[in-house]
């Protein structure tokens, strides 16, 4: 229902229920504010909104006020006038006079209001209060003695972030924020509040005084660390990426990123970057140019091919991968006759066979609409923060979240039901909900195209009945079920992927659930999409390591921290007689590796990646190569050239991209589907591994080559990187304490952990963190282990 209001004199229809702020804004009518923000709860505590309304005899705030029918509202009018100059006063009594060293100085809030509402002078002539700052972790730096409590900052980790991590304590001049006992802020979003902040109070820890607003230039771009996509604008200065925010897309990230994208930008000007192509002799590293590197990658590549064929040569690509890059790849693929070619690097189970790239099922700014949600195999807050943020703010306004999964990862918002099994139980649990569906009045198991004989065994509990009861109660009242089945990176990296996926599209589609899958890479679905697979006969990409094939072209790549088997990788790079990495660092895990070429990361190329909902973002280099590095496409194009391969004349990435997907398309459709080809049943595995199932997430902060370089962000994860963690029953039988030194093995490799108990980790199972140094020789991530206590020398 639309009314109509009058603000300075201008008729305008609104909706009813508008605050007045929010009208002025879609009218472009300017009112000053500090505490408001269309994305947070109302607080009206600035009462820098102050307005005159008619018939009402003090000026009433804007963002708190709703408009009626016929109102008429002044921004201008005297009251309004002076009631905000007297606001303005009483804020700027206590705020410093430090503009010339704050590092907000020149996009402030603050001073932009001053000066366009303030008052031309101070009736204060005391002492200006100081406050303390507060140490909050290494990504955000306070000088708290700025703050003017808007309480922005509260709010947001509250109601976003979903813990409320900053707080006000004190009353009157003696009020400021604080954190709980001067403790870090741990949200995977919390850098917002640095673009929250009106005033110089929260700022970037790893930017503060790197440059001045108007000595950055601006370049629009996407975030390459997760399959969101989110937009972002880099800030650059001497060519240098030394700063990212969010660009706001409200169908994509609202007007948020994670901390990952904010900060990861460090890792771009790494000490590790390579700079020039490098050749080993003899064991030593030495310096080439790019025509003798890529003449001897072409000379190498053809021996193999002449002397071994076609099928000794496997190409693994990184699921970070440009869209140009992957066609590329595959084109090179396809005309040197060799069918091995995947970017599935840590998946460990390849039985499925998608009739389309598996994608999120619905559009980003539908994910938060649904009524239930079943997370499988996830852990959301680490794979994906802001879709997470979207499902939080509908669990918060009464939607049901129902979880299944190997770790009680806690994902700030109130969980209906949930199942915690160790990995080896996870497909039984999925299995034990679809038996309770199945034993619910109104559904028949000839219904269920799979595991018939298989279901009679399996037994339900009372979690699996609740959570059947759930995903049923609108079905069979014949209404319709608004409900997301969401599955996680967990599941997709399982050994049981297929039965899990199955048994999780049965419940889909009995439930009339949407299904949806959550890749955490920011080009799975686009690779898939242009089907950067192996074709008929090809090898996938854990048989090509099992394989020892004779060449590898790697693409991206870190062998053993992005392989779902770390020592599969490493033992096939040795044994190959030739092994080229195509890669933005000088890595000690390509330290087997032949040849290495420079390729720049996506800040310094061009190219396209589709995200999770199937939107196609195409990007543009922000700022030049650094030394030698070169675009991957572009290193590609000129290997294929090398080797003799004809059809790879294209003088651009827009080229590349335009032989497959048209510019003017902004979403694709028919390439996307969750849909599976079934060629048989299957069965359940329930079997017990030999001490241990374990659990090998990837911390979202050391998801890429990039991030891994961020210093900011490792040193927020420093002090629980590197610990294994088992459940406090595991550890009393164990006879192991806190911090104890534990030797955890697979296969014939180990590694020495410290260990902590976690109520978190299921029976029969451990956390062994995967992606780091200490556990970089291990087996497959979610594989068998063992494991013994350490008992240190002259102990009894």
């Amino acid at each position: 229902m639309t009314i109509t209001i009058e603000i300075d004199g201008k008729k305008i229809k609104v909706e009813k229920n508008t605050t007045i702020i929010a009208a002025a804004d879609k009218a472009g009518i300017p009112i000053p504010r500090f505490c408001y923000h269309k994305k947070l709860s109302i607080a009206a505590n600035c009462r820098m909104c102050l307005v005159e309304v008619e018939k009402f005899n003090k000026p009433l705030p804007a963002c708190a006020t709703q408009v009626s029918d016929g109102m008429k509202v002044s921004t201008k009018s005297k009251i309004a006038v002076e009631a905000q100059q007297s606001v303005m006063e009483f804020l700027l009594i206590n705020h410093p006079l430090d503009c010339p060293i704050c590092d907000q100085g020149g996009e402030c809030e603050l001073q932009d209001t001053a000066v366009a509402f303030g008052g031309g002078q101070t009736r204060y002539k005391e002492e200006k209060r100081v406050v303390f700052n507060k140490n909050i972790g290494p990504l955000i730096s306070t000088d708290m003695t700025r703050c003017i409590q808007c309480t922005r900052c509260v709010r947001f980790l509250q109601e976003v972030g979903g813990m409320m991590e900053l707080g006000m304590v004190g009353r009157g001049e003696h009020s400021e924020i604080t954190a709980y006992v001067d403790r870090s802020i741990q949200s995977e979003l919390s850098g917002n509040i640095i673009d929250l902040c009106p005033v110089g109070a929260l700022t970037s820890k790893p930017f503060r005084y790197k440059a001045r607003t108007w000595e950055l230039i601006r370049r629009t771009t996407f975030a390459h660390h997760d399959s969101l996509g989110s937009p972002l604008e880099a800030h650059i200065k001497q060519n240098k990426v030394i700063r990212m925010l969010p660009r706001e897309e409200e169908s994509i990230n609202e007007c948020w990123i994670s901390d990952r994208d904010r900060f990861s930008y460090e890792g771009l000007n790494s000490e590790d970057r390579l700079q020039v192509p490098m050749i080993k002799e003899k064991g030593q590293w030495k310096e080439s140019d790019w025509e003798t590197a890529l003449a001897l990658v072409s000379e190498k590549l053809k021996h193999v091919l002449d002397h071994n064929g076609p099928e000794e040569l496997g190409i693994l690509i990184s699921p970070q991968s440009s869209i140009e890059e992957g066609l590329l790849a595959k084109q090179i693929s396809n005309a040197l006759k060799s069918p091995h070619i995947d970017y599935r690097i840590r998946q460990s189970d390849f039985s499925i066979k998608h009739q389309g790239s598996p994608w999120l099922g619905c559009r980003i700014d539908e994910i938060g609409h649904f009524d239930q949600y079943l997370l499988i195999g996830s852990n959301i807050r680490n794979e994906q923060p802001l879709l997470a943020s979207r499902i939080r703010k509908a669990v918060n306004h009464g939607a049901n979240l129902f979880i299944v999964n190997s770790i009680d990862a806690d994902p700030l918002m109130t969980v209906s039901e949930k199942m915690i099994q160790a990995p080896h139980k996870l497909a039984y649990a999925l299995a034990k909900i679809l038996k309770s569906m199945t034993e619910i009045k109104g559904i028949l198991k000839k219904d269920i195209k799979f595991i018939k004989a298989e279901i009679e065994k399996v037994k339900t509990d009372k979690t699996s009945d609740a959570i059947a009861e759930h995903l049923m109660k609108n079905v069979l009242a014949g209404k319709k079920n608004n409900t997301s089945l969401l599955l996680g990176q967990a599941a997709q990296e399982h050994p049981d992927y297929a039965t899990i996926y199955q048994l999780a599209l049965e419940i889909s589609k009995l439930s009339q659930a949407t299904f949806a899958l959550l890749p955490s890479y920011a080009n799975s679905v686009g690779l898939h999409a242009i089907n950067v697979l192996p074709e008929k006969d090809g090898l996938n990409a854990r048989t090509m390591l099992e394989k020892k094939l004779k060449a590898y072209i790697l693409l991206n790549i870190e062998p053993q921290l992005d392989a779902s088997n770390a020592q599969l990788m490493e033992n096939a790079i040795v044994s190959s007689d030739f092994t080229v990495a195509l890669t933005s660092y000088n890595s000690k895990y390509l330290e087997n590796v032949d040849v290495l070429l420079p390729i720049s990361p996506f800040t310094e190329s061009s190219g396209t990646i589709i995200n999770i909902e199937g939107r196609v973002q195409s990007y543009t280099a922000v700022t030049q190569p650094l030394g030698q590095s070169r675009p991957a496409w572009k290193v590609l194009r000129v290997l294929a050239n090398h080797l003799d391969l004809k059809g790879f004349d294209y003088e651009s990435s827009l080229d590349v991209k335009e032989a497959r997907i048209k510019s003017n398309i902004q979403f694709i459709s028919k390439e996307l589907s969750n849909e599976i080809d079934i060629t048989s049943d299957y069965k359940i595995r329930n079997t017990k591994p030999k001490q241990f199932s374990r659990i090998g997430e990837i911390h979202q902060y050391l998801i890429d080559p990039i991030v891994r370089r961020a210093p900011s962000l490792q040193t927020a994860i420093q002090k629980s990187k590197a610990h294994a963690k088992l459940h406090p029953l595991e550890m009393k039988t164990l006879r192991l304490k806190a911090n104890d030194k534990i030797k955890v093995m697979q296969g014939n490799q180990w590694a020495s952990l410290m260990v902590i108990e976690d109520i978190s980790i299921p029976e029969g199972s451990i956390y062994i963190p995967s992606g780091i140094d200490e556990t970089a020789n291990l087996a497959d991530i979610y594989g068998d282990i063992t494991v013994q206590k350490i008992i240190p020398r002259g102990a009894s």
